[in-house]
């Protein structure tokens, strides 16, 4: 291994970060730059590629700087971003995704759930490759929206020179290759890695088959070299033109690549943010009804990659805390204090649990605020609560806020459980993201599942991850197993409290019981 620096850019949803490792995995700097979201109406979420490719060398420039390294230390670069989708034409420019024409908007968030109708209209064709999707494909994924673009706003669609996830532009934007990452094509678009194919019966049952045309027609396994810097992009990125780098990953395949790298088998990464995403790699191909996967080789090579997930997460803890009687006094006690409202409302949590153990007792939420991504797989379900009184202010919101946290928790279990009815082996559970930050869900989290929890020392494991892939592309490790053992340390052991198992295994049956108590509300009103 020679010497050097790794670079790792993560975009996720609201902003850019960028963080500089060496090859024991110790950041040297990391930075951060925020990024918008266009929500012109209804389910529609949409972001500019150019704003993105903008904050994404301002971060890079001032994480170097940070660093205190001369660019030509800089080795190599990994780019992580979310799965939405990015519409470009032949000069490079973006395209509207949006009738109000504003072509700066072009890209189609992971997040916009626009394209039910089109995911509809996929999975009706039944065909076998959906498979490898759970059974059906997600709105979530690119197909559909794909479809809604060719069906909603032609005249973007026909000028449509590239349909790049948006890791894979990031890629492009640094390397003018034109290359796709075999993580955001297996894991989006419906591609059969094992096969080495897209299914045609498919794409043609739902007038697709142009979308080949469109999508980059070289693809690279996580960790390879798709090439070294141009020179423009260097410039932009105030890097050298040596700079290796890495093909393309999905956000929460990187946090995964950094968790379970170095223990593939049995290790369950859960990755906390804006949504929750479930990785878990066996050697084993197998199917979990409403569970993304088997996606063979796309986040660890020689791995088949099954993906559960939660829509909502850290936005539905948001959305509770900011939906509350009492969320704008929280907010200014919590600036007064100087501290985090989380901080503060934990607080409150527990003061509750001091004056009544388990205040949860009476009250209930079902998590499917913004649908249900598996292991039910539907993305029109909605969340529910059970139990409300007239409790009013720092009682009140604690309650509720805890209930919601225990909900999550609980909608995990339901993917782990679903997982292993089919056959998987769950041996230990490791997390990142905003939750690390959060001891209160990290114990619900371990309590509801019944696992300790593995944290690593680095805490922003995402683009630790990203960095890895670099490593491993510039040569600077043989494998992702290699890289991982060097880079990644372990933190601290989140421990499950045995004594609170019984209550929390009947909470976990309420939970499930406030499913099936809406899907019948639902019938009666249809």
């Amino acid at each position: 291994m020679a010497s050097g620096y790794f670079l790792g850019v993560d975009v996720g949803s609201a902003s850019v970060r960028a963080g500089v490792y060496d090859e024991a995995g110790e950041r040297l700097a990391f930075s951060s730059r925020p990024i918008s979201q266009f929500r012109p109406g209804g389910e529609r979420v949409e972001q500019s590629s150019a704003e993105i490719w903008q904050q994404v060398c301002r971060a890079v420039k001032e994480a170097v700087s940070a660093a205190k390294v001369a660019p030509q230390q800089i080795r190599a670069l990994g780019f992580d971003a979310t799965c939405s989708l990015v519409v470009l034409d032949k000069h490079g420019q973006g395209l509207a995704v949006s009738p109000e024409g504003e072509a700066s908007h072009n890209i189609i968030m992971w997040m916009d759930h626009r394209a039910g109708e089109q995911a509809k209209q996929i999975n009706a064709t039944g065909d076998a490759s959906l498979r490898y999707v759970g059974g059906e494909v997600s709105v979530e994924m690119e197909l559909p929206k794909v479809l809604w673009l060719k069906q909603h706003l032609p005249a973007s669609w026909n000028a449509a020179w590239r349909l790049f996830d948006l890791a894979d532009f990031l890629v492009w934007k640094a390397t003018d290759r034109d290359v796709a990452g075999l993580c955001t094509l297996t894991c989006k678009w419906n591609y059969l890695a094992h096969e080495q194919r897209f299914s045609d019966a498919l794409l043609e049952a739902v007038d697709l088959a142009e979308v080949r045309h469109k999508i980059p027609s070289h693809i690279l396994p996580p960790g390879a070299a798709v090439g070294t810097l141009s020179e423009t992009a260097a410039l932009l990125l105030g890097l050298t033109t040596d700079v290796v780098v890495a093909s393309g990953m999905i956000d929460a395949h990187a946090g995964g690549v950094a968790l379970a790298g170095a223990r593939p088998e049995g290790t369950l990464a859960i990755i906390s943010g804006t949504s929750n995403c479930h990785m878990l790699c066996s050697a084993q191909e197998i199917h979990t009804p409403g569970v993304w996967g088997p996606y063979w080789s796309a986040m660890l090579p020689g791995y088949w990659l099954t993906e559960g997930g939660q829509s909502a997460a850290g936005a539905l803890v948001d959305w509770t805390l900011n939906a509350s009687d009492s969320s704008a006094a929280l907010f200014a006690k919590a600036q007064a204090r100087g501290c985090h409202p989380v901080m503060l409302v934990n607080e409150w949590v527990a003061e509750l649990e001091h004056q009544e153990p388990e205040p949860t007792r009476r009250l209930h939420v079902l998590a499917d605020h913004h649908g249900n991504r598996s292991p039910r797989a539907r993305p029109d379900a909605r969340g529910s609560v059970s139990g409300l009184t007239l409790e009013r202010g720092e009682p009140g919101v604690a309650r509720l806020y805890l209930a919601t946290l225990q909900a999550i928790a609980c909608g995990t279990r339901h993917i782990m459980e679903a997982m292993r009815e089919q056959g998987h082996h769950i041996s230990r559970l490791t997390l990142c993201g905003g939750a690390t930050h959060n001891p209160l869900w990290l114990r619900e989290y371990a309590d509801i599942t019944g696992c300790d929890i593995q944290l690593l020392q680095e805490e922003d494991a995402v683009t630790l991850g990203a960095a890895i892939t670099g490593a491993v592309a510039s040569g600077a490790f043989a494998d992702f197993p290699a890289a991982c053992r060097a880079m990644v340390t372990p933190g601290e052991v989140i421990k499950a409290n045995a004594a609170r198992r019984e209550f929390l295994d009947r909470k976990y049956q309420v939970y499930l019981t406030l499913w099936s108590q809406q899907q019948a509300l639902e019938e009666m009103m249809r």
